[in-house]
């Protein structure tokens, strides 16, 4: 399997890679991708994965920090595209609105556009907007705006918009939590088999039945989501690491 969200900007992975290389090695995770969220972390995985070849990167601004792109930000994260496999996280988050909606519309438009300009899939985030989300991803819709909304946690009408947009569905420890994921349960059997992919949040999000239950996740916790998956979807663990797998590698480009 491979973990396409991993925070490993986080100072507990960034002070002891090897041991989170050693992590993925033993539970047979095949690699991670690791998410940007600013200009700084851009930069800062950048390093990282440089010296990892089952380490890899995004490039883009999120929502929250969304206030801090302006007219120099394509710009300056022109040097990292080469080696990024997707533009993001990107995309629009009205739970908390660290920066204006105005503000993410714009930064979430712009990064849309140096996708297409780069043939890069988009690196989705989406959380209390999904009528904006899905009037821009339409509005904007080229022939290059494939991507992934990165841990869905919707309902299966919002599943299917965004499965009608060509997108694939990043799903993450949410799904274990009793105490807010019976709608993705619910969603999650309705994903196509060619548009799953899984992910950790790492170190965010624990998968709740894990025992004794860890300070962070990491992704040598997937295989407790691929199970999960897996139950409620009536197949076997082995086929949702096969069919993630491959969907990872065909989305990102990735070997």
């Amino acid at each position: 399997m491979i973990d396409i969200g991993v925070n490993l900007n986080h100072p507990q992975y960034i002070d002891d890679l090897d041991q989170f290389q050693t992590d993925l090695i033993s539970h047979n995770i095949q690699g991670a991708i690791c998410i940007a969220s600013d200009l700084n972390e851009t930069k800062l995985i950048s390093q990282v994965t440089n010296s990892h070849s089952n380490l890899w990167m995004t490039a883009g601004c999120h929502p929250h920090q969304a206030k801090t792109w302006n007219q120099d930000s394509e710009k300056e994260l022109e040097p990292y595209l080469s080696r990024a496999i997707a533009i993001g996280e990107t995309g629009l988050d009205y739970n908390r609105n660290f920066s204006t909606p105005e503000q993410q519309r714009e930064a979430f438009q712009a990064q849309i556009h140096l996708a297409n300009i780069h043939s890069k899939p988009l690196y989705l985030h989406e959380r209390d907007a999904h009528e904006d989300m899905v009037t821009i991803l339409r509005g904007l819709k080229s022939t290059t705006t494939q991507g992934v909304l990165h841990c869905f946690t919707g309902n299966i009408s919002e599943l299917k918009t965004y499965l009608d947009l060509g997108l694939y569905i990043g799903v993450t420890g949410w799904l274990l939590d009793e105490r807010r994921g019976e709608d993705l349960k619910d969603a999650v059997k309705y994903i196509p088999d060619d548009r799953l992919l899984i992910e950790t949040d790492a170190p965010y999000l624990v998968p709740r039945n894990i025992r004794p239950r860890p300070k962070k996740n990491h992704p040598k916790y997937l295989p407790y989501i691929a199970q999960e998956l897996a139950n409620i979807r009536s197949v076997d663990i082995g086929l949702i690491s096969k069919l993630t797998t491959d969907n990872t590698k065909k989305l990102f480009g990735i070997s």
